[in-house]
């Protein structure tokens, strides 16, 4: 039995191709508009609530008999809204797993653990992160790491790419945008879910993995031609540009021997 925690963009798809793969899963959202849709996808489907003080909802009945949690519920640390302690939220879950006795953990984080000046990162490189978002998911790493309870394996996602999201559509239209010789750091949501899979089918325990395709056009080029494809305007970048450009590699042998990325960035 494998739970998803957090059927959103990423996790309904990721449930429902599980599913497809023979295994029985449980799965939570924060809605109830949505729970009927998760039933009749034949997912087990739970509400909760996850916030940095308490968990609402059926927390103990969603982890009962659960092989492998997947942890997909991302720090909500931007815009103008309130802001969380997203790591809290996380040791709180890590408690319930291990009076649970869950087995196995995957925690989805990000690449924002690297920071901009870091220049060149792989898996090996000691993370800097800049922004609160990724000081806080890297904390919440070594958390999820830390518990000698259960096995864990961590992938830090790039820019999530997919039906109906992808970065050209926010930045359509914008000017005087900088980071145009910036290197894109980007995923599509089939090659977010090979690598899950893959980690569950292979025995991935322990691994620490960057989810970003291999390629990386520079920011400028890519969002214009995408742009022309999407028949939106194109965003405009300065000409002169910082140094500072974070270009997210992969040198994780497990990925690199078990999983080919199937998804062209380019779509």
């Amino acid at each position: 039995m494998i739970g998803v925690l957090g059927c959103g963009w990423l996790g309904l798809p990721l449930a429902k191709k599980l599913l497809d793969l023979g295994y029985k899963v449980k799965g939570t959202t924060t809605s109830t508009n949505k729970i009927e849709n998760l039933k009749k996808s034949g997912i087990d489907p739970y509400l909760i609530q996850v916030t940095d003080t308490k968990i609402e909802g059926s927390i103990a009945q969603f982890l009962e008999s659960v092989d492998i949690i997947i942890i997909n519920i991302p720090p909500r640390l931007r815009g103008k809204g309130p802001k969380e302690n997203y790591v809290r939220k996380v040791v709180l879950l890590i408690k319930e797993l291990e009076k649970a006795q869950v087995p196995k953990v995957i925690f989805i984080s990000s690449t924002s653990v690297y920071s901009d000046e870091q220049g060149e990162v792989n898996e090996d490189t000691v993370p800097l992160p800049a922004s609160e978002s990724g000081k806080q998911l890297l904390e919440s790493e070594k958390q999820v790491r830390d518990s000698s309870e259960f096995e864990s394996a961590i992938i830090r996602f790039g820019g999530l790419i997919g039906p109906n999201r992808h970065p050209v559509t926010m930045l359509s239209g914008r000017t005087n945008l900088s980071g145009g010789n910036a290197p894109t750091n980007l995923i599509h949501l089939d090659d977010c879910i090979g690598i899950i899979t893959t980690i569950i089918e292979k025995n991935g325990w322990g691994e620490l993995i960057n989810g970003v395709y291999p390629e990386h056009p520079i920011k400028s080029e890519y969002y214009a031609q995408m742009a022309l494809k999407k028949n939106i305007q194109p965003p405009e970048y300065q000409e002169n540009d910082s140094d500072n450009h974070k270009k997210i590699t992969i040198c994780n042998t497990f990925l690199t021997k078990y999983y080919r990325f199937l998804t062209s960035i380019l779509p």
